[in-house]
């Protein structure tokens, strides 16, 4: 067993043992930067902790041992996108004083405009 192995072994017992303060202090910290940096980057920072939790409490291959670690499908997003752009179903209205019948490229007298 090298020395990789040694280090991922006792950090896995690390986190069967004391998951529950690991998890406190990984929140803690959270906290703390989501305040230092005003609340600018919740997300990022909450995608991260979630993360972080999931990585140390996936090292024994269960997800039993830190509260708050959630599997990827219940994470929100998916894995190849964090930020997806939410699409808006609802139609763009017209401007103010635009005539619905003249399409972009369109005369006023309905020829084709070059």
């Amino acid at each position: 067993m090298g020395f990789l192995d040694d280090a991922k072994k006792k950090l896995s017992d690390a986190v069967d043992n004391h998951g529950d303060a690991i998890s406190d202090s990984l929140d803690k910290a959270g906290g703390l930067v989501d305040e230092k940096t005003g609340g600018k980057y919740t997300d990022k920072i909450a995608d991260g902790l979630d993360r972080a939790k999931r990585a140390l409490d996936d090292l024994d291959g269960r997800r039993d041992d830190l509260p708050g670690a959630s599997t990827p499908a219940s994470s929100g997003g998916s894995q190849g996108d964090p930020d997806p752009v939410p699409t808006d179903p609802s139609p763009v209205p017209p401007e103010p004083g635009a005539d619905p019948n003249e399409g972009p490229g369109t005369a006023s007298d309905g020829r084709t405009q070059l």
